[in-house]
């Protein structure tokens, strides 16, 4: 999950409207990306951040970036409404861009890494209806693959875990790697949520379900760490102003539909993010306020605080 931090003080970096902030892996550098086409890197110490470096290559607004896992070196993706993905790079202590794909046509939305253990995967979501999803080889190589999503436009892209729920308490020997799954799911200008799997057989991403029950725009959609929790979950939300929780008892079996809360929220739902642990949801809502939610006992969710931007 994303710190909250203040749109106000972000905007003091930039000249523009800020579109996300996200921390690395250890918590110690914060990512930003704005309407005036920039990434910022601050060092993050307890209350204090210092800018360390600006990056500049987008001819358009920055929509979202995406830290990879430090396993794989300082790393950052972004996207923007000039349809670029870039990656970044830090190397010797300075921030080089490392690739740019061009193979959209339209806005790029969102991007998202693989979880670390099936390698260095990014997949980004356009407004030309298509995702692609770019793996980055050993020998400096790279391989796009680019399929149609959603008709209209995809607005984001989340991983699932790499290992299925249940899967730590359940093996007992044998491959290492039976376990594993590479799985996503999109949302799009369509109403609908799409979970999209790997075919090992075919070496192609293919559509395994489609998740309907909002009546507009899916704005974010975001799959929960698996984190010892026996099931699947998705949340969804949408220009219709609700969420949704979506659950999987199996990786074979239907998804339950759940609303976050019986009545509609009282603007658009722009973002939805988990918790490390997975069991603490925060909702961003276009009247800029944060909401955190906690299931219960009894499988309802709950509201734990509520945030209002100043």
């Amino acid at each position: 999950m994303s710190t909250v931090y203040s749109q106000t003080a972000l905007e003091t970096f930039h000249e523009d409207m800020v579109h996300d902030a996200q921390l690395d892996y250890y918590g110690k550098r914060l990512a930003t990306c704005s309407s005036d086409r920039s990434i910022k890197i601050f060092e993050i110490d307890g209350e204090n951040r210092r800018e360390i470096e600006t990056l500049k290559g987008h001819d358009g607004p920055v929509w979202q970036v995406a830290w990879a896992h430090p396993k794989f070196g300082n790393i950052l993706a972004s996207c923007s409404y000039d349809s670029k993905v870039i990656i970044w790079k830090e190397q010797k202590g300075s921030w080089k861009k490392i690739k740019e794909y061009t193979g959209h046509t339209a806005s790029v939305n969102s991007v998202s890494w693989a979880p670390h253990e099936l390698g260095p995967i990014l997949a980004c979501a356009s407004s030309d209806g298509k995702i692609s999803v770019l793996t980055f080889k050993d020998d400096g190589t790279w391989d796009a693959r680019t399929f149609d999503a959603h008709t209209i436009g995809a607005n984001s892209v989340s991983w699932a875990p790499a290992t299925i729920p249940g899967a730590l308490v359940q093996i007992t020997g044998g491959s290492p790697n039976v376990n594993v799954t590479k799985r996503f799911a999109s949302a799009g200008c369509d109403n609908s949520i799409k979970i999209w799997a790997y075919r090992e057989d075919t070496n192609e991403w293919r559509e395994e379900d489609t998740l309907e029950g909002h009546t507009d725009w899916v704005r974010d959609v975001a799959w929960a760490p698996n984190i010892g929790l026996p099931k699947s979950y998705l949340a969804s939300c949408s220009q219709d102003k609700t969420v949704f929780i979506w659950t999987q008892d199996t990786p074979t079996s239907s998804w339950n539909k759940k609303p976050l809360r019986s009545e509609k929220f009282l603007d658009v739902v722009w973002r939805v993010s988990w918790s490390l642990s997975g069991n603490v949801l925060a909702v961003a809502c276009g009247d800029n306020k944060v909401t955190l939610w906690k299931e219960n006992l009894k499988g309802e969710w709950e509201l734990l605080s509520d945030l209002v931007e100043q």
